[in-house]
């Protein structure tokens, strides 16, 4: 009686085992079917993230169409300085031309009245001559916009005067006023380009 229980026993565990061992099995297998759909599905959603979208690849095209025209446009206006910058250097060089030539026929004069300053008898007539030439050069210095700075019996100005010395003034009205122009000054267009260097009287 024992074993045959025993037996029965045995076979009722070995059932058992059996049974357990194929429901680990069947959920073994559902779990390895799960992970193979996850796996699936993960490099699908990789796929449509790498994938680069048309709104993306119109903005990368007008990208390199404005940097294409930044490039042209810092090449011409490279070209453009340098062009300009030549032309600037040209114009320095001759840029007095025309004053120099219009200062020849001046010149011409005092040419003119060297040569016959030895032969000439008549002084009168060649201090009128000098004096057509200097009346001559000033009004070419007038046509440059050049003009002399009023200064003798005049008030003394910082903007215009230089004060090279002080002298007791003669008269008490002459006192803070130029009492004499040891060098004139001049302005081009309004524009002093130099002070005229006076005696103040004090």
């Amino acid at each position: 009686m024992d074993n045959k229980s025993s037996k029965k026993e045995k076979a009722k565990e070995k059932a058992m085992d059996t049974q357990a061992a194929e429901e680990l099995n069947e959920i073994t297998v559902e779990k390895e079917v799960q992970l193979d759909g996850e796996e699936q599905v993960e490099p699908q959603g990789e796929t449509e993230e790498t994938a680069q979208p048309e709104g993306e690849t119109a903005l990368a095209n007008k990208l390199n169409e404005m940097n294409d025209k930044y490039l042209r446009l810092s090449a011409e206006y490279d070209n453009y300085r340098r062009r300009t910058l030549k032309e600037k250097m040209e114009l320095t060089k001759t840029a007095g031309e025309s004053i120099l030539l219009a200062l020849l026929p001046v010149i011409d004069d005092f040419d003119r009245a060297l040569t016959h300053l030895d032969e000439a008898k008549d002084m009168d007539g060649l201090k009128e001559g000098i004096k057509l030439i200097y009346t001559k050069f000033n009004d070419f210095l007038g046509q440059q916009g050049m003009k002399e700075i009023e200064a003798k019996d005049k008030d003394f100005n910082t903007d215009l005067h230089e004060a090279v010395t002080k002298i007791p003034a003669p008269k008490e009205e002459m006192k803070g006023k130029v009492i004499d122009c040891i060098e004139k000054g001049y302005t081009l267009h309004d524009k002093v380009v130099r002070f005229s260097k006076v005696v103040v009287g004090e």
